[in-house]
């Protein structure tokens, strides 16, 4: 006799369906798992096994075969011990046990030894995708619960233990469940109290110049290259940038917090800060872009609608920085298997830091440099040129004087650039709306034709500084978004010369000539 229960699991980022049959018969006793199961899934027999037992149930003595469909796609993870667990407990009751699941319910969870229920990674997604596929309710894990309920449309069954929820299926309505209907995210404060920020611009002495030029990365999304000595605060600067990004939309708070639920980050919370990222520079490609046995999200896709920042740029292998070359430009990563293929989203602000050379004094007037010619070049030929390319603005950060250190009054703080800043992206929210783009920073060579304006003499200028400082068509254009970024703070309708010249100025420089 067999019993088939709607589950689900996770591909790349997207919640699919999986049909968990069960058949008990005649014969040896046995469990077999069948349907491309992993060693997790593999390992759930003994789970369910003790899990059923110390549930108070009997686990059928005979020979039992479970078949997760569809048998081609590689099953991972411990979605499947709750559906199997179920199954059996309604083969051993009796057909009909069990009469309140139906095939409009979707069933997932992970089995402890005792019987409790634990959360699963991805619950988000999940839910998102039993919602597209017409199911009605979910049957989780009580811990997961918070999450799933962010999704409209859906009830949720959320049980302790595998002997709850069996109860509560079986028709006992007091047994210790909890029930809920999706309540979206819209009914869910996302203000918190204002977080205080050791990195605030307020405590940042002198570097007015790398300050404005971060209030213009962060209203339009721009990626920013940062080069000087030991000790300049290129690392607090990278730092304090997160202090004046705007808040996340409703919709991207949604799309982070799915991203970290897939990853395992998340712990059923809702992300409602803009994520940053700081890998070290001995992360590997798949660390990065994502990947693994286990397809997993990268630090590229953790740092979605957020930052992503590489300390010391020249210490990172070349192979890893070349794979950024795509995401840079895309927005989005993809990762190849010979099975298929997974694509992540990975739309980030980039920012990097770099001494100018390996002991960190190339060029600097106080302190003498002890590195060779050769090896400063090679240290800056592990950063590519077309990666250089993508990076729209490149500044040089001096080391701050006493002087200025000993001052006690405080700066502008993040505050009140943050105002300007979101003052900005209201601007570009209210013009790129019906391409459904953000920033600018996503703008394409198509949309900048249609939507960006430049006066007459702001193209001259450009024109002109691109053919003297031989700009590549991604440059010219980048310094194009650059600008109209720049015109929204300045509340412009259209790019006028002096837009255009501030832009040009953030565009690489030949370091190394002397």
């Amino acid at each position: 006799m067999s019993r088939h229960i709607f589950s689900s699991t996770i591909v790349g980022i997207e919640g699919h369906p999986v049909v968990v049959e069960v058949d008990v018969s005649r014969g040896l006793p046995q469990f077999t798992i069948v349907g491309l199961p992993d060693a997790t899934v593999q390992e759930s027999r003994e789970r369910i096994r003790a899990a059923i037992r110390n549930s108070g149930f009997a686990f059928p003595n005979a020979r039992v075969t479970v078949n997760l469909a569809p048998a081609d796609l590689k099953k991972e993870g411990a979605y499947f011990d709750l559906p199997i667990a179920l199954a059996l407990i309604e083969e051993t009751l009796g057909e009909g046990t069990l009469s309140s699941l139906s095939e409009h319910d979707c069933v997932i969870g992970e089995l402890a030894l005792n019987g409790e229920l634990r959360p699963v990674r991805g619950m988000l997604s999940i839910a998102l995708s039993a919602r597209e596929r017409g199911m009605k309710r979910l049957i989780i894990p009580e811990s997961n619960i918070s999450e799933a309920t962010l999704v409209k449309e859906l009830e949720f069954v959320g049980a302790k233990t595998l002997k709850d929820l069996v109860a509560y299926l079986s028709g006992d309505k007091d047994s210790n469940v909890t029930v809920e209907v999706g309540k979206g995210i819209s009914n869910i404060s996302l203000k918190e109290d204002p977080i205080l920020h050791d990195a605030d611009f307020a405590y940042i002495r002198g570097q007015e110049h790398v300050k404005r030029a971060l209030e213009i990365a962060a209203a339009g999304a721009h990626n920013i290259f940062m080069m000087g000595p030991p000790g300049g605060g290129k690392t607090m600067l990278a730092r304090a940038l997160a202090t004046i990004l705007p808040p996340l939309s409703e919709n991207e708070v949604l799309e982070v917090t799915r991203l970290y639920s897939v990853a395992g980050f998340g712990k059923g919370n809702l992300v409602r800060e803009r994520p940053f990222r700081q890998p070290h520079h001995n992360a590997s490609v798949p660390a990065l872009v994502g990947g693994g046995n286990s397809v997993r999200p990268g630090e590229i896709t953790l740092a979605h609608r957020g930052v992503l920042f590489l300390d010391e740029l020249g210490e990172f292998p070349r192979s890893v920085l070349e794979s950024l070359r795509q995401p840079l430009e895309e927005g989005k990563i993809t990762v190849a298997r010979a099975s298929g293929s997974v694509t992540f989203p990975a739309r980030f602000t980039f920012v990097v830091a770099q001494n100018p050379c390996p002991c960190g004094f190339f060029r600097d007037p106080t302190k003498k440099c002890t590195c060779t010619i050769g090896q400063v070049q090679k240290y800056h030929k592990k950063i590519s040129g077309p990666l250089l390319d993508r990076i729209d603005m490149h500044l040089e950060v001096p080391a701050v004087s006493i002087e200025k250190l000993s001052k006690h009054e405080l700066a502008e703080p993040s505050s009140s650039v943050r105002k300007r800043v979101e003052d900005a992206r209201e601007r570009q929210r209210e013009r790129l709306e019906p391409l459904g783009l953000m920033t600018n920073a996503e703008l394409t060579v198509p949309y900048i034709r249609d939507y960006v304006k430049l006066s007459e003499k702001a193209e001259e200028l450009l024109k002109d500084a691109a053919e003297r400082l031989k700009l590549s068509a991604r440059g010219y254009f980048r310094t194009i978004k650059l600008a109209q970024t720049i015109a929204d703070l300045a509340s412009s309708p259209i790019i006028d010369t002096a837009h255009i010249a501030e832009a040009i100025q953030y565009r690489p420089q030949n370091f190394l000539a002397l």
